[in-house]
């Protein structure tokens, strides 16, 4: 340790402590000139300039003929640390003309317990259905259970069996409801009103731990509300019947979704439009 900085250690509580018998330098930090800073190839320099107090010469002869380098006034970087903030701003700061311009699908959900047999049907009559009058682009579309205990598994069998019969493809894999579901679906289709309750019941205990839209359970319905041929309000659970169970939830889907359809476009113009 020099001279110089032996006394800055030594006597640097006594200057604070007397304001009136210091005065102030500019210096530059002992240090590289041009430090790499993290994730980043460009050398970044310290140019601000350092103060640094330093007793009276008259006190410290030695301190009398003490020289200091001169503080550049350009900076000495291509990348200094203004440029990297207001980068940093702008990019997030910025929307993408992209995303502006971009219209979101309308997304509707169906649920039942399994996600096996009523909601892999409804999301197959659905796509298959909105296919076919040109707005599979305009939709986005899924199904989901209350439980999680056939998550990765295909639709049952024999429901797919009874679908194909009728042109229909279901290709969907098994998965429960999701807390995000509240917010990416526009419309979450219960098969049964138990299926409605689970499904509400899950929004009211989610809410609590993490933000999702007041408004979210009037998503929530029944997928027989928007039958027009049939009169039962709720879809059964074929599971434990025979094939007539399967060809009967066929039915009263392809009902549904007809109006279901229709009800979208005409509640949002701008699928049409666009």
């Amino acid at each position: 340790m020099d001279q110089f900085t032996q006394i800055l250690h030594t006597h640097s509580h006594r200057l604070t402590a007397q304001p009136g018998r210091m005065r102030v330098v500019q210096s530059r930090l002992l240090t590289p000139p041009n430090l790499q800073c993290c994730h980043s190839s460009h050398p970044i320099s310290l140019n601000p300039p350092f103060l640094v107090l330093l007793p009276p010469k008259n006190q410290y002869p030695s301190l009398k003929n003490q020289t200091f380098p001169p503080i550049p006034h350009k900076p000495t970087s291509s990348f200094p640390f203004g440029s990297l903030i207001s980068a940093s701003m702008a990019s997030s700061t910025t929307p993408s003309t992209a995303t502006e311009t971009e219209t979101k699908p309308f997304s509707v959900l169906f649920v039942c317990l399994g996600n096996i047999c009523r909601s892999p049907a409804a999301e197959g009559v659905f796509r298959d259905l909105v296919k076919k009058r040109g707005f599979d682009s305009k939709l986005n579309i899924d199904s989901a259970g209350t439980i999680d205990y056939h998550e990765g598994n295909e639709a049952d069998p024999r429901m797919r069996a009874a679908s194909k019969r009728r042109g229909i493809e279901i290709t969907s894999i098994s998965r429960p409801i999701r807390l995000s579901d509240f917010r990416d679906f526009d419309l979450i289709l219960a098969m049964d009103r138990q299926n409605r309750e689970d499904i509400l019941e899950a929004f009211n205990r989610w809410k609590f731990r993490e933000t999702l839209p007041d408004d979210a359970h009037k998503k929530v319905k029944l997928m027989c509300s928007y039958c027009k041929k049939h009169d039962e309000t709720e879809v059964p659970d074929p599971y434990y019947g025979g094939p007539q169970g399967f060809e009967k939830v066929l039915d009263l889907l392809e009902d549904a979704c007809e109006s279901l359809l229709d009800s979208i476009l005409a509640e949002n113009k701008h699928i049409l439009d666009s």
